[in-house]
């Protein structure tokens, strides 16, 4: 297929938030349709660029605390700015796409910044190099080279990935009153595209702790070595990839669009949104035509959705640091390092995302149920709070147990506790174990509320603001990230029952507003 059919059929795609997901619709029934060889390439790429990422920084917080011998609030407001950097990176990442490069080159450009972090990272772990080049080299890797490689990369992968996927419906080609439906494979594209973020997540998890603790940097050599093979594996296919040709800066562009239409809001037709101001006559006197103001203001309503999602964030990043702070004090088998439990996270999204592809979903859609975007999003938040409730409970019963109790010095009754200086160290008698349900509820958290935000993001942008959208989506986890540093101030023992309580509460309160704001989207699509 050539680009040009290609581009046309994307641009005659149906309005993404007019997209219907009922079974049926004008009597044939509505699947999804089969994953493109050229997307599975670059899903293979994710997943092998996750198995890097997830396989390093899970490392960082023990490798701060035992390595580089940091407290554990510093340690902790240096993951946050890092998963900062990492999100945040995704604007500049999608504009170097939309306005120069396209995805294909900017991913590639980007992953070579990213090779050269993690070779920085391993040579900064070297023993013989930690008075000297180890807490500085691993700064300048992540915060100036891992961190903008990733968010360069993550800004245009899934789409890319979703992009390979003409945008109109078709005859299921043996199947008669059968359609395929654009929106459900789109569905389905970045349900098994979360489901290899985490596959590589779970192997990453799996592998790099156990070698960990015969050496550090060989245990980041590892994913140096995986990564460089996705990005040889994504090189390879090539010429097989639709990739949308460079439009200028969009983003620059919806901002001037966003700018003239405020200056310009009063005069825009009756009864219209305010964006409508920026309509112009289709003479060349502005940047835009009438098109791109309407496409801009159907983007606009759809990521009003993302507001709630830093909050979310704040919560799932603990499981990167806080988690393992908590675990570094409960006691574990000889065999497992605190952030191994992670392991479980990406297992529980790996195997619950085909059974809800293959089985769940299709069983409701047949029964005549329809579980928008929206609903399955709330699912997610409410899941998630949930799992702090547990986790802030969790914490008081580890402050409870003996024989250090809060760490704080005192026991229940007030009488003074030797600890030993090394606080990382102090083992209360709570296993590990008890951690498992927070990882497996947001495990199944991120199926609802994550992985469904990737979707939504791509359909609800039009498509020159598909990258734009996705990266502003992605921000927001770098937004959550800045909440998590401000809470790192108090992200030390004895304060963390109310660090888990207070984001509770917060996640609880946001969700109700989302729920209440915006459910009414799942009527219209």
């Amino acid at each position: 297929m050539t680009s040009e059919k290609y581009d046309s059929k994307l641009e005659a795609g149906p309005d993404p938030l007019e997209v219907k997901e009922d079974n049926v619709v004008d009597n044939n029934l509505q699947v999804p349709g089969p994953i493109p060889f050229a997307a599975w390439l670059i899903i293979v790429t994710e997943l092998c660029e996750r198995f890097s990422f997830y396989g390093a920084s899970m490392l960082f917080q023990r490798y701060m605390l035992t390595h580089l011998l940091l407290a554990k609030g510093n340690a902790t407001a240096i993951s946050r700015g890092f998963s900062f950097f990492s999100y945040i990176t995704t604007i500049f990442g999608a504009i170097v796409a939309d306005k120069w490069l396209g995805k294909f080159k900017t991913i590639l450009i980007f992953a070579i910044l990213y090779t050269a972090g993690l070779v920085l990272l391993t040579v900064s772990s070297i023993d013989s190099l930690k008075d000297t080049l180890g807490l500085p080299g691993f700064l300048v890797a992540l915060y100036c080279m891992i961190s903008w490689g990733t968010g360069g990369i993550k800004s245009n992968v899934s789409t890319f990935a979703a992009e390979q996927i003409p945008a109109e419906d078709y005859p299921h080609p043996t199947k008669t009153s059968v359609t395929i439906n654009h929106a459900m494979t789109v569905e389905r594209v970045f349900r098994y595209f979360y489901m290899a973020i985490n596959i590589g997540g779970m192997l990453g998890q799996a592998i790099t702790p156990a070698v960990s603790n015969k050496a550090w940097d060989l245990a980041f050599m590892i994913p140096a070595i995986v990564f460089v093979v996705g990005i040889a594996i994504f090189a390879m296919g090539r010429s097989k990839y639709y990739d949308r040709p460079p439009k200028g800066n969009i983003l620059g562009q919806s901002f001037r669009c966003f700018i003239y239409a405020f200056k310009n809001r009063k005069n825009r037709p009756a009864g219209t949104h305010w964006i409508q101001g920026a309509q112009s006559n289709n003479d060349g006197s502005l940047e835009w035509d009438n098109k791109f103001v309407s496409d801009l203001e159907r983007t606009y309503h759809a990521c009003k959705v993302f507001m709630v999602y830093p909050v979310y964030w704040a919560l799932y990043n603990n499981m990167n640091d806080n988690f393992v702070n908590m675990a570094i004090n409960m006691t574990r088998p000889s065999w497992l390092n605190p952030e191994q439990l992670s392991f479980v996270n990406s297992a529980v999204i790996v195997i619950f995302i085909p059974i809800l592809d293959i089985i769940v979903f299709p069983l409701l859609r047949k029964a005549g149920f329809k579980l928008g975007p929206v609903n399955r999003i709330i699912i997610g938040f409410s899941i998630v709070t949930f799992c702090f409730v547990y986790v802030a409970i969790l914490q008081h019963l580890l402050y409870k147990s003996a024989p250090y109790y809060n760490f704080s010095g005192k026991d229940p009754q007030g009488n003074s506790i030797n600890i030993p200086s090394d606080i990382t160290l102090v083992i209360n008698n709570l296993t590990i174990w008890t951690q498992l349900p927070a990882y497996i509820l947001i495990g199944i958290s991120e199926i609802f509320a994550s992985a469904t935000g990737l979707e939504f993001a791509f359909r609800s942008a039009a498509p020159e603001l598909k990258s734009v959208v996705m990266s502003l989506f992605l921000a927001t986890n770098a937004f959550g990230s800045l909440i998590g540093m401000i809470l790192a101030i108090w992200s030390n023992d004895p304060n963390f029952v109310y660090v888990y309580a207070a984001q509770a509460v917060a996640m609880g309160i946001m969700t109700v507003l989302f729920a209440w704001r915006f459910a009414h989207l799942d009527n219209i699509v």
